[in-house]
């Protein structure tokens, strides 16, 4: 497409001669604003799709993807034939009956905070990923014993509790007595700590084997729920309709996770798509000072460019010059940017405790931004789409000065030069 001669006028163009050096400090500029452009889009779209990711693999590891509910409020009464039909279906991976309910959480230390309390079976606790790996104290082997209670790290070390320590639960819905309503209280004795990775759930989760939340909150013959797993998140409906049509004429309601938390991940996705707009601006304008400094650069080779019409150059050289000329400074910033942002996301935790550390701040607090580490996913088709658009807006720019240059008149420019 472009001719040696073209080639070697264009990238002679951008070195700076003696005089000629303002242009050539634009043409920097233009160049660091498409890379710090195109590696800030990298960078926080990458960021954007951890906290998304993460924070969906986290809430779906610990709540399910499904829930079956009652539509009384009497509680499910046979949940354990409502699990196995559900466990039949195509696409289930598993169907846990679960007690929950809200409690207040009191330790020996004098600490006090409210929190969840489920109720789950043993062998189902420890067939759960993000509970089971992530045991940072004790041990599940002994989780199903009388009056045992399994708790997140953050709760045990709000309450001061260690492994064998004793925590209450006490409960809003009191027991009827003759001197009035009193809170029903229970000691547990902590055997095992979780580390979920997400601040909501280390601080206020606790699990008891299944038998004991059913007679703390007087759940005896009933489950609050059956939690299920499916193969595929992204196809809820499916299973959703599956389950309705396995349990037909069943007074039960089905609840997956898009509904409960609709407007959570929908306000992530709203936040992803405004910050993609605000820094493709950075981009845009980087564009600008490619055209600003291309308009400069064809204002100061008007002679030039007149020369080299008069030895033979065509309007079409001319032309192909000057958009090789910007293209090369849009190009070259959009692969430094691509570099810096690939390199940025897969060290950004290293970078963030690097600065950490520096600073003496804390730049990702877990309370704030529920997650404990910073997380971020390149997708390749963004990136793609990141630096195509990056190209494709350097070449655009180059377009309007490289016109100009073409139809520079020769005379003109030998006489003003």
């Amino acid at each position: 497409m472009f001719s040696p001669f073209e080639r070697a006028v264009a990238f002679r163009y951008l070195r700076a001669r003696k005089g000629e050096r303002f242009v050539s400090v634009i043409a920097i500029f233009s160049l660091v604003g498409i890379a710090l452009g195109v590696a800030t889009l990298i960078i926080v779209m990458s960021v954007m799709n951890g906290f998304r990711q993460e924070l969906l693999g986290r809430i779906l590891g610990l709540n399910g993807h499904l829930g079956v509910y009652s539509q009384t409020n009497e509680g499910l009464r046979d949940y354990d034939d409502i699990a196995a039909r559900v466990r039949q279906l195509a696409g289930i991976v598993s169907a846990t009956p679960i007690v929950e309910g809200q409690v207040l959480f009191t330790s020996e230390n004098g600490g006090a905070t409210g929190g969840l309390a489920r109720g789950i079976r043993p062998e189902d606790l420890r067939a759960r990923p993000l509970i089971a790996e992530n045991i940072r104290a004790g041990s599940l082997q002994r989780f199903g014993e009388q009056d045992t209670i399994v708790v997140g790290t953050r709760l045990a070390r709000r309450l001061g509790l260690r492994i064998g320590d004793k925590i209450t639960l006490v409960s809003p819905q009191g027991r009827a007595t003759v001197v009035g309503t009193v809170p029903r209280l229970k000691a547990y004795e902590v055997v095992a700590m979780f580390e979920a990775g997400m601040q909501e759930y280390d601080s206020s989760y606790v699990f008891l084997p299944l038998d004991a939340a059913q007679v703390y909150f007087q759940h005896r013959d009933t489950a609050t729920q059956v939690e299920v797993f499916v193969a595929n998140p992204d196809r809820v409906n499916d299973a959703t309709r599956a389950i309705y049509a396995a349990l037909s004429g069943r007074p039960v309601r089905v609840l997956d996770w898009q509904a409960s938390n609709s407007s959570f991940f929908a306000a992530v996705q709203v936040e992803r798509n405004v910050m993609f707009l605000i820094l493709t601006l950075i981009i845009i304008v980087a564009a600008f000072n490619i055209i600003s400094s291309l308009i400069m650069l064809v204002k100061d080779k008007g002679r030039d460019i007149a020369v080299l019409r008069t030895v033979g150059a065509t309007s079409g050289a001319i032309l192909r010059i000057f958009l090789l000329a910007g293209a090369s400074i849009g190009v070259a910033g959009t692969l430094i940017g691509f570099g810096i942002g690939l390199v940025f996301c897969l060290n950004i935790e290293n970078i963030r405790q690097a600065l950490q550390s520096l600073t003496g701040t804390e730049l990702f607090n877990a309370e704030v931004y529920f997650l404990t580490r910073l997380p971020a996913v390149v997708e390749p088709m963004e990136v793609a789409q990141v630096v195509g658009m990056g190209m494709g807006l350097s070449l655009l720019a180059t377009i309007y000065p490289a016109w100009r240059a073409a139809r520079l008149d020769p005379v003109e420019g030998l006489r003003n030069g």
